[in-house]
């Protein structure tokens, strides 16, 4: 196994890979699934403290790449509990004025025998952090990485060191793995973004649009540039009666805007800041939206910095690879991120499985073309998808 605080042993009779993974978030914790049930040697390292250490969102969409990368890499059991949590598939994406009048509607196409459900993120986490062999090493933190011959040396804030055959950085929109190995691909910044959940009451249920029963809603503040997001979050089966930390059904809220539009130090502000900030921004929208925001339960609510990740060209394959919104972060408005993450996560779990120490690189080589190839066409994408809401 990746050593920890000490250099690693040598791998079994120098054949097993070692894959140290930066980052336990979904597309972190799918690798590693992936790789652990096909025999290799893996470690996820996690900089916060703990699992529940901070909000990382509520609903997102898990479209059909997504569930099959799951359905790849999660062992059985696990899967069918994510199936077992999730939602029922929407219908279609509605996109309504700040007056809730109807402005345009896209209808979803789902092939027969594909997934496409809501779910919730910190219950999918729990799923994956729940079936690892090995778990997870939190507060570990990653300053940099070194390659030493035919091995990769990580090190941590905490004073630990890792080493291994492969350093993966699953670490999301800050990646410190992308920032050693791509300064260029350093994303920008383009607005701020508050999260909150309003627990699904007979008060709030009589609020919600009628679209959004129907799936996903986008409201647009259009002329001012204040978009908000709207999506029920209703489990199958309550993650508590299945083992899992315990959640109740509730409708997510998210509301975008340029960073001049929000208080200076956005993420510094205190939940219910971040709560009145939002209902400043909508003060003049639907009272249904705004009494919506006002029934959120405060201390959920919590910001985000939007980044959106640069194309740059090419590089030089190593010993050190990235995943996720670690190379290709993108805008909400697709919700596709997460997805590409796990094709990610699927795709590099094959790569290597199997892979001899000595034939890695040029594995991963291959792992980063075809990654950046969809993983930059989905940035673009979401994107194009926010521009279209915004209007």
């Amino acid at each position: 196994m990746v050593a920890d605080h000490a250099p690693a042993l040598p791998a079994d009779n120098g054949q097993m890979l070692r894959v140290a993974i930066i980052g336990a978030g979904l597309g972190g914790l799918c690798l590693a699934h992936g790789l652990a049930r096909r025999g290799t040697a893996v470690t996820v390292y996690e900089r916060d403290d703990g699992p529940a250490a901070r909000y990382q969102g509520y609903r997102i969409h898990i479209g059909p790449a997504g569930a099959r990368a799951l359905a790849e890499c999660l062992a059985p059991d696990a899967y069918e509990l994510f199936l077992a949590t999730a939602g029922r598939t929407g219908r279609q994406v509605t996109v309504l004025s700040r007056r809730l009048r109807q402005l345009k509607v896209m209808p979803g196409h789902v092939a027969p025998g594909e997934v496409s459900v809501p779910v919730d993120r910190q219950t999918l986490r729990a799923i994956m952090l729940a079936g690892l062999p090995d778990g997870v090493r939190f507060g570990h933190e990653l300053t940099h990485s070194e390659t030493v011959g035919d091995h990769v040396r990580a090190f941590f804030g905490n004073g630990g060191c890792a080493e291994a055959d492969v350093v993966v950085g699953a670490d999301g929109v800050g990646s410190a793995v992308r920032a050693q190995l791509l300064p260029a691909a350093e994303p920008v910044g383009s607005g701020g973004l508050v999260c909150g959940k309003t627990p699904l009451t007979d008060r709030s249920r009589a609020l919600l649009p009628a679209a959004v029963r129907e799936g996903f809603v986008a409201v647009s503040g259009f002329p001012r540039p204040v978009g908000l997001a709207l999506g029920l979050m209703e489990f199958t089966r309550r993650p508590g009666q299945l083992g899992l930390p315990d959640s109740a059904d509730y409708l997510m809220w998210a509301v975008g805007a340029p960073a001049s539009r929000f208080p200076p130090g956005l993420r510094d502000l205190a939940p219910e800041e971040l709560r009145d900030s939002v209902l400043r921004l909508i003060r003049r929208w639907h009272p249904d939206v705004r009494d919506l925001v006002g029934l959120s339960d405060p201390a959920s609510t919590f910001a985000l910095t939007v980044r959106t990740g640069v194309e740059v060209a090419a590089w030089q394959p190593s010993r050190v690879t990235v995943l996720g919104d670690a190379i290709h972060a993108m805008q909400p408005a697709g919700g596709s991120g997460a997805n590409v993450a796990l094709r990610d996560a699927a795709l590099l779990s094959r790569t290597l499985t199997g892979c001899d120490p000595e034939a890695v690189v040029p594995a991963i080589g291959r792992y980063e073309r075809e990654m950046t190839g969809y993983g930059f066409a989905a940035m673009l994408a979401a994107q194009q998808a926010s521009r279209r809401f915004a209007r």
